[in-house]
């Protein structure tokens, strides 16, 4: 089976190469029409009547020419964006290549030529940059090089960091299995340059809405970027069936490899990958909009899914687990790998650092685990508290006897009593504010070769106008009971910022914040805070 689909997986990158040949031709057949007519000129073989008419003819043949040859140049000179990844040296994980050396012999492939960490649950091969003909320098090469079959060096072994952090050796070793597999394949020279075409032509096509290219750059890069997209709609058929023979084939020659822990494996992957989301979009956004990056999240995923082991009975048999030793001891130093993959996962899920006030050059802080509660949690309820007290300020409403009421006493009284348009006010005012704040925090993100975003982060959608509304009247109450009854912030590893009561974690607001905003009735939220101690018409501090 593992030979069949290798063997179809060449028939379809030599589908590819073919397209990409009739293409190739297709821009020289201008230039060889373009020669011929300069012999047949030279040669005295059109008649001297034809003479305007072949000048005619052969300066068109050359603007033609010239313009497939330069459209020609622009597809071959496309880069690819490269993947951001944090390579790992050898000195840095000499167990790590070892266990991987290990097992490309088991699996009689060439080994991978180094190693790299990705913020994500994902593993896969990258073709190794090259310069000048010759692997990227930044790509550290500790294994000999297998250049029997293509004469370029084997990929690189791409592993998500939660899988390192969360997994045992074994199970590790039973995941990348597959993986390492596709080095066999991968090395075929059609299959490498089918790869490398189509890496070329994603490039040059999207190319074409690049803004930084010059007008007169411009108009080439834009056929160009057609002819791309054209050739491929040919090729993205074999493209498909190329990718899936080479899967194929690297299964089956991995499947004899611990294939008891495979199953137990994927269903690691399946919850690294629960535990891994939850925690970006819950712990880390919030961190990451206030230009703060958590220094140690893959730390963090394992103490979310032990949280997760502890509350779900079906998950306790994952926290026996945490007995043996993870996968990441087989790196020299896993806090400093940790801390760098980290700040990669806060400059490619969000971006450059927001910019601050008198902050002409924004730049990433890291936040320690510790100090999230006291540096995020409660400057953020502090930054929605103060966003709310502005928005009800604008609305100029006077609370009983004429006065203005306090920010969280004066939400109670109004939104309590409204019959509508003043909730519907206010959270427009809210989310206007809002929008204002995101856009002047928001840096012009330096061009570069990195891709964008080549990681699909499932951020949040945005909030509808209640439902901010919502949060920044959670977020009055919770500063309200951090100032006012001993409350403090804390942080849940499933749920991100909470608001604690004496030490134990105070009951989810959600339900009675919402009775106040969508139905009016403000007794579920004054019955909460007579329990903690507070009165609505305590003042929300502002700092």
């Amino acid at each position: 089976m593992g030979q069949r689909a290798e063997g179809s997986a060449r028939d379809h990158a030599l589908a590819v190469l073919r397209v990409r040949n009739w293409f190739l031709a297709g821009a020289l057949l201008p230039a060889a029409g373009a020669a011929l007519a300069v012999t047949a000129v030279a040669n005295g073989y059109l008649a001297a009547g034809w003479t305007p008419l072949r000048w005619a003819a052969l300066a068109a043949v050359v603007l033609v020419s010239a313009a497939a040859l330069l459209v020609a140049a622009s597809i071959a000179r496309a880069r690819p964006p490269v993947t951001p990844t944090l390579p790992v040296p050898e000195r840095s994980a000499p167990a790590l290549y070892a266990l991987i050396a290990d097992l490309a012999d088991r699996l009689d492939v060439p080994a991978p030529s180094g190693i790299a960490l990705t913020p994500d649950c994902d593993s896969w091969l990258e073709e190794p940059p090259r310069r000048g003909g010759a692997p990227d320098d930044g790509v550290p090469g500790p294994f000999t090089a297998d250049r029997r079959s293509s004469g370029r060096p084997a990929p690189v072994l791409v592993i998500g960091s939660p899988f390192l952090w969360w997994m045992r050796t074994p199970e590790l070793r039973a995941l990348l299995a597959p993986v390492v597999a596709g080095t066999g394949p991968s090395r075929h020279p059609d299959i490498a340059a089918a790869r490398r075409c189509i890496r070329g032509l994603d490039a040059a096509a999207g190319a074409g809405a690049a803004p930084e290219a010059t007008p007169l750059r411009r108009p080439v890069t834009a056929a160009a970027a057609a002819v791309a997209r054209a050739m491929l709609r040919r090729i993205g058929s074999h493209a498909t069936e190329m990718e899936r023979g080479v899967a194929a084939a690297a299964s089956a020659r991995a499947r004899h490899v611990d294939p008891a822990l495979r199953q137990a494996a994927q269903e690691q992957v399946g919850l690294a990958f629960a535990g891994w989301d939850r925690l970006l979009t819950r712990v880390a956004l919030p961190a990451w909009r206030l230009g703060r990056w958590p220094g140690r999240l893959n730390a963090g995923v394992v103490s979310s899914l032990t949280e997760l082991s502890r509350r779900d009975r079906l998950a306790d048999g994952f926290g026996e687990r945490l007995g043996e030793r993870p996968a990441c001891d087989l790196l020299e130093d896993p806090g400093a790998v940790d801390r760098e993959v980290s700040l990669l996962a806060a400059r490619l899920f969000h971006g450059p650092p927001p910019a601050g006030p008198g902050a002409p050059t924004p730049a990433w802080e890291a936040v320690s685990w510790s100090a999230y509660p006291a540096q995020i949690v409660d400057r953020l309820w502090r930054e929605r508290a103060a966003r709310l007290a502005d928005a009800l300020g604008g609305a100029a409403v006077p609370a009983r006897g004429g006065e203005r009421a306090p920010a969280l006493g004066a939400v109670l009284l109004r939104l309590a009593s409204d019959d509508g348009d003043f909730t519907d006010a206010l959270a427009a005012r809210l989310a206007a504010a809002t929008a204002r704040a995101e856009h002047d925090a928001e840096p012009v993100a330096p061009a570069s070769t990195i891709a964008a975003a080549p990681l699909a982060f499932p951020a949040p959608p945005p909030p509808s106008g209640r439902e901010l509304l919502a949060q920044h009247v959670a977020a009055a109450v919770c500063r309200t009971v951090v100032d006012t009854a001993g409350g403090a912030p804390a942080l849940d590893w499933l749920d991100g910022p909470v608001l604690t009561v004496d030490g134990e974690r105070a009951p989810d607001l959600s339900d009675v914040v919402l009775a106040l905003v969508d139905e009016g009735d403000p007794e579920p939220l004054r019955g909460w805070l007579a329990e903690v101690g507070v009165h609505s018409e305590k003042l929300v501090r502002r700092v």
